[in-house]
């Protein structure tokens, strides 16, 4: 395969501990991709490196761009920010995988023949993050640290403060609300012993909903609280506040996240740990309870991250929905050797066939959700059969009512390629064949995309909704000048393996 590496624009990234951030390596490489080439991650699990076929997707995407930039009298990185680019990755994928995706060859060529094929959806993002100035650590790690380590070797960053600006509230608004067809978002996080030691505190969460929804005059941001139950009455003082004072929208808990003494984690279906918790969501009638399973390696504790605990608890209280958020999925790597052989011998993907089958068997669990944030996403850029395989086990299991759109964004940059994804996904005949899976139809997507979270959320879909104001920033009291340029950056602000 020829070598699709172009001529450095930027001093080469220096690893870190076999980690480098992915958008630093497209600033050497001058080649920001409008989707992603390889595994991208939230720091909540250690990316995959780029697989053999992930390399021929960015071959034949860069190979296309360069042609049919030349053709279209542009540059490369302007044909790549355009709708015809994002066309080309998908038809890169294809050409790769097989066809997955939609895509007619006039959209490489022509913007207006993407939009004219496009379906406007309602599309409600219930997983969404940005950081607080002076809360950029996430256990070990420090942003600012890696970037005082950087300025080693790269002379951009020499002589001046390290930045974080990518992922904050500013940039978040702009990835979200203007780079993408997002119409509402939920911003949520990670708590911690302290609020010192949180990346975005309840308070911060809140603020920005209240801020964004003032911006527009209209509903765009609903928020998270956080809760620890394992921290005892430390942690129902902590709900009480946050429901009665910031009016959260719904709880997010981690159960593989050990806060307490115990320091190993917590189950959902603890009557003693857990259930304080669930009775005072319960009594303040804020009862949509969204709880990271799945996606333990590196920060959390893997055995308390297994969704096992949804069955008991989802009986006990019948009255509460409870959001799986990445859908249990352990890991992208465990579910690729089934992938690679078709799921002809074996179709179980770790642990989201578990959840599947918990649902099956109990039929009581209504109120149990899937979400998709970062398992769709990692997903569909390594495998496309084994995303659709999952979104088919997942529809079949759960129904197409109750499955929720999330991104994990802004760690992955801003969400559109990610919703571009959904939007042209079809599902393979052989799956189809094979395992009864129904068609991804337009209807289908629209539940998936905003309609199902609209009802969890008491949020009307038909609301009017108004745009982010051109000068929010001006706003938002000059917190830094916007760039002006309307076209996505298609940043990745993730970790990547080196």
């Amino acid at each position: 395969m020829p070598n699709t590496k172009t001529v450095p624009t930027a001093s080469k990234p220096v690893a870190q501990n076999g980690w480098v951030r992915k958008c630093d390596v497209d600033a050497y490489l001058d080649c920001n991709l409008p989707i992603p080439t390889q595994v991208v991650s939230n720091e909540e699990f250690i990316p995959l490196p780029q697989t053999a076929k992930q390399h021929a997707v960015e071959h034949h995407l860069v190979e296309t761009a360069t042609r049919n930039a030349k053709q279209l009298g542009m540059d490369r990185r302007q044909f790549l920010r355009t709708s015809c680019g994002m066309a080309a990755g998908f038809a890169a994928l294809n050409t790769v995988f097989g066809r997955f995706f939609s895509v007619h060859a006039a959209e490489l060529f022509d913007a207006a023949a993407a939009a004219e094929k496009k379906i406007d959806y309602f599309i409600f993002d219930v997983q969404t993050h940005h950081v607080v100035s002076g809360h950029h650590t996430l256990g070990q790690l420090d942003f600012l640290d890696a970037r005082r380590m950087a300025a080693a070797w790269n002379p951009a960053l020499k002589g001046r403060d390290p930045q974080i600006t990518d992922l904050y509230l500013e940039n978040y608004i702009k990835e979200v609300f203007l780079d993408s067809d997002t119409s509402i978002a939920c911003i949520s996080g990670v708590p911690a012993m302290e609020e010192k030691d949180e990346l975005l505190p309840p308070d911060k969460m809140v603020w920005a909903r209240n801020l964004i929804n003032e911006l527009t005059h209209s509903q765009r941001m609903i928020s998270h609280g956080l809760f620890s139950p394992d921290m005892g009455t430390k942690n129902l003082e902590e709900m009480h506040r946050q429901s009665e004072i910031l009016k959260i929208d719904a709880w997010k808990g981690y159960t593989g996240l050990g806060l307490g003494p115990a320091k190993e984690g917590w189950w959902v279906d603890d009557e003693k740990v857990a259930y304080p918790s669930l009775e005072y969501a319960r009594k303040r009638k804020v009862k949509n309870i969204c709880l990271h399973k799945g996606l333990a390696i590196g920060a959390f504790n893997e055995a308390h991250c297994h969704p096992k605990d949804i069955v008991k608890a989802s009986k006990d209280f019948p009255d509460l929905n409870f959001l799986i958020y990445h859908s249990g999925l352990k890991s992208v790597d465990d579910a690729l050797p089934a992938a690679e052989e078709g799921f002809k011998k074996n179709p179980y993907v770790p642990w989201v066939s578990d959840l599947c089958q918990y649902r099956k068997q109990h039929p009581h669990m209504t109120n149990v959700y899937m979400e998709l944030g970062t398992s769709f996403g990692t997903m569909v850029i390594t495998h496309p059969l084994l995303a659709a395989h999952v979104l088919g086990m997942i529809i079949q299991a759960f129904g197409d009512d109750h499955v929720l759109w999330g991104t994990d964004s802004v760690w992955w940059g801003s969400p559109q390629w990610q919703i571009e994804a959904l939007r042209r996904l079809e599902m393979p005949e052989s799956l189809a064949k094979q395992f009864g899976y129904a068609p991804l139809t337009v209807e289908v997507k629209a539940r998936i995309f905003g309609l199902n979270a609209a009802r969890v959320y008491g949020v009307d879909p038909k609301a009017k909704r108004n745009p982010v104001p051109g000068d929010y920033v001006d706003q938002m009291k000059k917190l830094y000048k916007q760039a002006g340029d309307p076209t996505p950056s298609n940043t990745q602000y993730g970790w990547v393996r080196a």
